[in-house]
């Protein structure tokens, strides 16, 4: 486990002054099916447009996709860039489908997914990374489990901090609470902000003493695991499995990740520890026990 100060990556933009940016709502909670022969964005899009959702996440396990296009983490070559992407890869057979986490929202005007993966592939085995979301196709039928709000759309916009257009919360309209009613927040975490830290901002900001973590994905600065475990790349794709967030600190958070040499590392994240490297986009249920 490292020490000291928290490591950063510099970027190649001005760094934002609002850090965590996040929006709240009441939560539309929807399972459905991903359809075979639809791509996956549009078997996403679909049901979640169906539910009124502007903004939110899904969790999808089971079935297969085929085609199938996925690219991994990789250093920038290119100074505009703090991270990037590795060429895309094409495996050959459908690949069935362990665990996807993905982010629904509109890029463009038109609905637009941004998803992170473990699967199987016959020749390299088990596999982690970005899921193409145009390219790749629903081959057997996946179970989805989604949470969003309608008054709050996750919305891809130019990021001058990092030079990417990124998925950002956008308020819509102001929605006043529901007697009874689930409440739940779309969050964005700048670069170099420790995640656990900056979901316990967002609580705080919208009346949440304790938050579940739900789907969600992002990347890191390295790694640091409580079983004691540093991870050194800068460049990841991560998906959150579990989190729990207490406004107070004491959060904890599961995640697998998938570094730069295509390794896969899983675990509890060390608390305070692990900042974002280009973004996370998360959704958060209050927890009422």
């Amino acid at each position: 486990m490292s020490s000291g100060p928290l490591r950063s990556l510099r970027q190649p933009g001005p760094p934002n002054p609002e850090r965590v940016t996040s929006h709240a709502g009441e939560v539309v909670e929807i399972a459905f099916t991903l359809e075979p022969g639809l791509t996956i964005n549009d078997a996403i899009a679909r049901p979640m447009q169906a539910a009124g959702i502007a903004g939110g996440t899904v969790e999808i396990e089971g079935g297969a996709l085929g085609p199938f296009a996925y690219v991994m983490p990789a250093l920038s070559v290119d100074a505009r860039f703090a991270a990037y992407y590795s060429a895309s890869f094409h495996p050959t057979d459908p690949v069935p489908v362990e665990r996807g986490n993905v982010t629904f929202g509109e890029k463009d005007g038109l609905p637009f997914i941004h998803c992170h993966a473990i699967w199987q592939e016959s020749e390299r085995g088990r596999r982690c990374g970005h899921v193409m979301p145009h390219e790749t196709v629903v081959a057997e039928p996946i179970r989805a489990r989604a949470w969003g709000l309608r008054n709050v759309a996750m919305r891809v916009i130019p990021d001058a901090e990092t030079n990417f257009a990124l998925f950002t919360p956008v308020l819509l309209e102001e929605a006043a609470p529901v007697p009874g009613g689930r409440r739940g927040a779309c969050v964005k975490i700048q670069p170099n902000r420790d995640v656990s830290e900056g979901l316990e901002e967002a609580c705080r900001r919208h009346g949440f003493a304790r938050a579940v973590v739900r789907g969600s994905i992002g990347s890191l600065v390295g790694a640091d695991f409580t079983d004691g475990r540093h991870v050194p790349s800068i460049a990841s794709e991560l998906l959150v499995l579990n989190g729990l967030i207490d406004a107070e600190g004491g959060s904890t958070l599961d995640v697998a990740m998938v570094d730069v040499d295509g390794a896969i590392h899983e675990g509890r994240l060390v608390h305070g520890r692990n900042p974002a490297c280009i973004t996370f986009e998360l959704f958060i249920e209050e927890h009422r026990p």
